[in-house]
């Protein structure tokens, strides 16, 4: 989790290296297309699989949420410091907690609701609503972390339709499909050393991916959690050493409001899936 934690900061920073010398939907386009190399090995999975038409729809679906998150994401990095970035991408398990209970029948319980009501006051205290001015990139980064939940929980639908290696496979070319033509209506000439930075932020990303996934396995969810609060404290040290992005108190007061409230509906989750495992709940 440490590993991937500095993987996706190191993405992060890739993006945020690059800013507005490519387009947001150009870059977010360039990444998957490069990143494509690593879903290599899945295509013969994908050939072998039949899927159903309402399958197709929903893996259809699921790359139209995410395409769009992924740009309006490129967009905000280039917009607002990489600590708020980072703060407000926490909001995703709250959004994903919401969804599930209001379309997938799971039941909230007080002490979720509790902690998304921190979460949501966590934002506020982000964002600071009428407090100082919010730009473009707080309304994208809303947007992506809400386009994120929506894309995960269809992910979620999906698992128990078809293999780990099909979803993400199938995520990979969906959305580098669904960018293609929002890239090529901005497209505009990039250097071998733009494309060399995109194809590590591409790396980085799959090897977040690859490292999160086997810490899942490899330890109890109460190990790994509380490790991804260290991706907060990545992003604060790298925007300002590398990019005199000034420290704002709030901000990290916030992020910290969001992730504890993360944190602990992850752990909260797990207790309840031991508790039922040992056929009781805890209430």
């Amino acid at each position: 989790m440490l590993g991937s934690g500095l993987c996706f900061v190191a993405m992060t920073a890739g993006v945020k290296y690059l800013g507005p010398s490519i387009p947001a939907a150009q870059s977010a386009f360039l990444r998957y297309a490069l990143g494509l190399v690593f879903v290599l090995p899945v295509l013969g999975v994908l050939r072998r699989t039949r899927l159903e038409p309402a399958t197709w729809r929903a893996f259809g679906w699921r790359g139209v949420a995410h395409t769009l998150a992924v740009m309006l994401w490129f967009y905000a990095m280039t917009r607002i410091p990489l600590a708020e970035v980072s703060a407000m991408s926490y909001l995703n398990p709250i959004w994903i907690s919401i969804g599930a209970a209001l379309f997938l029948g799971e039941r909230l319980r007080l002490r979720r609701i509790v902690a998304i009501v921190v979460a949501i006051l966590g934002a506020l205290v982000i964002l600071r609503p009428g407090l100082r001015e919010l730009n473009t990139g707080h309304v994208a980064m809303l947007g992506t972390s809400v386009l994120f939940a929506i894309s995960y929980l269809m992910a979620k639908q999906l698992s128990g339709r078809v293999p780990a290696s099909v979803i993400v496979g199938m995520m990979s070319l969906t959305v580098t499909v669904g960018l293609a033509p929002f890239a090529l209506a901005v497209w505009e000439p990039v250097t071998l050393w733009q494309l060399w930075v995109l194809f590590l932020i591409a790396t980085a990303a799959t090897a977040a991916h690859y490292m999160m996934t086997y810490a899942f396995v490899a330890a109890p969810i109460t190990v790994t959690q509380p490790v991804t609060a260290l991706q907060l404290v990545w992003s604060v040290t790298l925007g300002a050493v590398f990019f005199a992005e000034p420290v704002d108190l709030w901000v990290v007061a916030g992020g910290v409001m969001v992730v504890s409230a993360v944190i602990f509906i992850a752990l909260r989750e797990h207790q309840l899936r031991r508790g039922a495992k040992g056929g009781t709940v805890a209430p």
